[in-house]
């Protein structure tokens, strides 16, 4: 090795010691005799000080340093002088005296400042991440990272999970997104497929006997990016044998609670994990991954607005849709402008208008309510007995808003709560230092599609039915609930799970409920139906997504800044300028042509 120890390692017990030290020069100060290096590796910084007095040639040599210089240096480990501590370094107590110096490699001045946490354009840190990489930020999210995977792999382990890889190039099969197809040279016209997830091969895993498996597997999806998802991301893959739900959520709620107390100890954390049904979280909260850090819950105001004589509630309820409510605290004195933004929020996510009711500050109370206390454009419509019974049933206080909108339950419940998300991080409702983890249950196995009509899964084809609704499958599908759990925190979802169909005819019948051909699925999905022949037990797993738990213990706001070699917001690696076109010899041994007209392939 060409250094003794890291920069960040050394203490007040090594004073006295003789170390080499190698990495990156931080900063530079010339002091006119004396010349302060802090010299940075991955795990910190140590100040190095040069004195001609010591040593003339290393101290010429380190008037040669510059920023980012790479560079070996040999001292005497000290105690500062009293008085030059700096208690925001780790090894503010010390410094090493040079004897000997070495320059590894000189380095151009870097396009943006690496010493100094400063606002970057993100495709400038993509283009150059190999330096962005050196950002103590950056540094630390990818550490953190490495510590949270390790947990996991030493977590499993000792509870009897085998860790097994499975292939990058396999069958196109319906997983949710569009897949990543990989031309076959060897079979003309034929294309493998990246995994968007290892989910059949972890079920074959089990029909093999393997019992426990996990994996920190890699997975592929083409579609649109955004903040938290990547085309290529990483998660914990796992599958066991011979288990109900009880035991997945059990596995996974004791592996994030020791992962987080082990790995980020100051974070507060709300035990024993809460669970929900979907339909549970979607009336109270407006969202299948609900932030519970914070109240302003959806309450069901149709009782009382079908007494009113505002045709907008009365229609919405006479059309079997509800009108619901939520209260946001101290904003009654909301602008005309500010209320409009809100209006425009609910049309956007498809409300026909949003109803506000102010209540005055001024009120003594709820009770002591009257007319002139309240602003509202529907009051004429509302009296004000109504108006009590409605801020009552929202527990709102002298001083608050209600937003109210009307119309089918789930847009009512989709933009009651996008408000609600909305208005929780505007009003700062949340504490960034706190972690509501909850699980949400009892998903519905169908739903329809709103344009086409047609029937698809929630989650995915291959979960198992709760067996009580058995009997709807032939009658009412839409009515069937799976044996599916998703896993939530802070409002992201970090996975779906689920037990899973593991009896072949079942795993037909629900092929043919979406729509498959028996042709179909014996060409798509015959390799598993036969597995399932060959005595395939009762199984279920989960895969939670490392990139954005690494994000949300982080408290990054993008799956970007904790992956090392991420793509930008339109899918494209600004080091390596990829994609890109590729010669026309590595298109024809593919048998592919593309028409220049046009751009497609043929």
């Amino acid at each position: 090795m060409l250094k003794t120890h890291y920069c960040g390692e050394l203490r007040k017990e090594n004073v006295g010691e003789t170390v080499t030290l190698a990495g990156w020069v931080n900063r530079r100060r010339d002091h006119g005799g004396l010349i302060f290096i802090d010299l940075r590796d991955r795990d910190g910084i140590a100040q190095v000080v040069f004195n001609p007095e010591i040593t003339a040639e290393c101290h010429q040599i380190a008037s040669e340093f510059r920023s980012e210089y790479v560079v070996q240096i040999t001292g005497e480990v000290a105690l500062r002088p009293q008085g030059t501590e700096n208690p925001e370094l780790a090894t503010g107590d010390i410094e090493v005296i040079a004897r000997q110096a070495k320059i590894l490699n000189t380095s151009k001045t870097p396009p943006f400042y690496i010493n100094e946490e400063v606002d970057v354009d993100e495709n400038v840190r993509l283009k150059y991440r190999y330096l962005d990489l050196r950002r103590q930020r950056m540094k630390n999210n990818l550490m953190l990272r490495h510590r949270i995977i390790k947990f996991m792999r030493d977590f499993l382990d000792a509870r009897g999970f085998v860790e097994i890889e499975t292939p990058m190039l396999i069958k196109s099969t319906p997983e949710g997104a569009r897949d990543y197809l990989v031309p076959a040279r060897l079979h003309p016209g034929k294309f493998y497929a990246l995994p968007q997830s290892p989910q059949q091969l972890k079920q074959l895993l089990m029909v093999g006997g393997l019992e426990k498996y996990y994996q920190i597997a890699r997975c592929f999806r083409d579609e649109d990016t955004r903040a938290d998802r990547q085309p290529e991301f990483t998660q914990l893959d796992l599958e066991m044998s011979f288990v109900d739900e009880e035991d997945i959520l059990r596995l996974l709620e004791e592996l994030f609670i020791s992962m987080i107390e082990t790995v980020k100890p100051e974070i507060k954390l709300a035990k024993p994990f809460p669970r929900f049904t979907f339909a549970e979280v979607m009336e109270r909260f407006g969202s299948d991954k609900p932030d519970l850090r914070f109240g302003m819950e959806l309450k069901d105001l149709s009782g009382i607005a079908a007494q009113t004589s505002f045709g907008i509630f009365t229609s919405a309820i006479n059309a079997g849709g509800k009108v619901k409510g939520i209260c946001v605290p101290g904003c009654a004195g909301y602008s005309r402008g500010q209320l409009e933004e809100l209006n425009q929020l609910a049309r956007s996510c498809g409300a026909g208008g949003l109803v506000t009711i102010a209540i005055s500050a001024a009120a003594a109370g709820i009770e002591a309510l009257t007319s002139e206390m309240i602003k509202s454009a529907a009051a004429k419509f509302i009296n004000i007995e109504q108006i009590k019974a409605m801020a009552q049933r929202l527990e709102a206080k002298p001083g608050d808003l209600l937003l109210i909108v009307a119309g089918d339950a789930k847009m009512t419940n989709a933009t009651l709560g996008e408000l609600r998300k909305q208005l929780g991080q505007r009003l700062k409702l949340i504490d960034p230092k706190s972690f509501a983890f909850a699980f949400i249950l009892d998903f519905p196995m169908f739903e329809y599609d709103r344009k086409t009509g047609a029937l698809s899964t929630m989650h995915h084809p291959f979960t198992a039915i709760k067996d009580e609704d058995l009997p709807l499958l032939d009658t009412a599908p839409e009515k069937v609930r799976g044996k599916s759990y998703d896993f939530v925190c802070n409002g992201t979802e970090l996975c779906s799970g689920s037990i899973r169909i593991h009896n072949a005819e079942m795993q037909r019948k629900i092929f043919r409920i979406l729509g498959y051909k028996n042709e179909e699925i014996e060409e798509r999905f015959g390799h598993l139906l036969e597995a399932f022949e060959y005595g395939a037990p009762p199984h279920g797993g989960v895969a939670p997504g490392i990139d954005r738990i690494v994000m949300l213990l982080t408290g990054e706001e993008s799956i970007r800044d904790v992956v090392a070699f991420p793509k930008n917001q339109n899918a494209v690696d600004m080091m390596l300028n990829a994609p890109e076109v590729v010669s026309e010899a590595q298109l024809s041994e593919l048998h592919i042509r593309i028409k220049e007209d046009t751009k497609e392939l043929t």
